[in-house]
This record gives structure tokens, C-alpha cells and sequence, in this order.
């Protein structure tokens, strides 16, 4: 299964905002190794909240490395010194207003994940259980995540 979004995404829970949706177009990305789409229509209530615009963009891209890194062979003792890493990553962009009456400047939430190599054969059971506890710790935290945002309260 690739990293495709399905239209429209179920937001997370936040203050103030009731059942909310995002309706995603298909963008360019600027890496060629992923895939982006921007927030072309917003669903439930999201007061305030604009969709993408070129002066304020809301988009997720997703990111996989450039090249992948492979397990090395052993050494006389068997170890492998340097494990080496493959990178994930997921960047949202989101325009918004540093005052009001000034330019959108573009906030920036993202989510890296660094895979050592060979643990995708040798491991995917626990891969697969980090990613599990990571979104759903990242969707249970999405309402007090906005709040700490908002608030600089943790």
C-alpha cells in the first residue's frame, strides 16, 4: 500500500471545530521522490479557516528517500558497525496570519521517520506497531496539540 490520501480526510479533533473535513487535489510536489496535495475545499465547522490559496498554502506532502540505504555485510565478528537509516517524511504547510492586516507567513507541521535498514525484512511487525502508536497517539493528541499551539501550554 503507498502513501496516497484519500478525499476527503477526516481532521483530527480540535477546539472549536466541529466534524472537520479536507477535500485534497492532487499537487506537484517539490521533491520528485514525493507526493503532495493541497486543501482545495474545507468541510464541518472550521470558523476562520481558509483552503489553499497561492498567498496562503495548505497543503501535506509526503516525502521517501532519494536513494535507498542498504544493510551492510558483517565483520569478522559478526556486527554490523553502522546501521544505516532510510528517511520518511510528512510535511504540512499551512498559511497563516502572523497579525492581522499583515501576509499570510506559512507554518510548518512535520513528521519524520527514520527506518533502519534491513528492519523492513527483518522487522515489519514493529515497524508496523511504531507507526500504529505514532498516528494514534498524533490523532489523540490533535485537539491538546492545537491547544499547546494556541496556548504554549504542554
Amino acid at each position: 500500500m503507498s502513501m496516497l490520501l484519500t478525499s476527503p480526510v477526516t481532521g483530527g479533533a480540535q477546539t472549536g471545530f466541529t466534524a472537520p473535513t479536507y477535500t485534497l487535489i492532487a499537487d506537484i510536489a517539490p521533491d520528485i521522490n514525493g507526493r503532495q496535495f493541497a486543501v482545495s475545499a474545507l468541510g464541518g465547522t472550521q470558523a476562520g479557516v481558509l483552503a489553499h490559496s497561492v498567498a496562503s498554502p495548505f497543503t501535506i506532502t509526503v516525502v521517501r528517500p532519494r536513494v535507498f540505504k542498504v544493510l551492510g555485510k558483517p565483520n569478522l565478528n559478526g556486527l554490523i558497525r553502522d546501521v544505516p537509516v532510510n528517511v520518511y517524511k510528512v510535511n504540512c504547510r499551512k498559511g497563516v496570519l502572523p497579525l492581522a492586516g499583515q501576509p499570510f507567513s506559512v507554518g510548518m507541521g512535520r513528521v519524520e521517520l527514520s527506518v533502519p535498514a534491513g528492519s523492513d525484512t527483518a522487522d515489519a511487525a514493529n515497524l508496523r506497531a511504531m507507526c500504529s502508536l505514532l498516528i494514534g497517539a498524533l490523532n489523540q493528541l490533535s485537539a491538546g496539540t492545537g491547544d499547546t499551539l494556541v496556548s504554549g501550554i504542554i
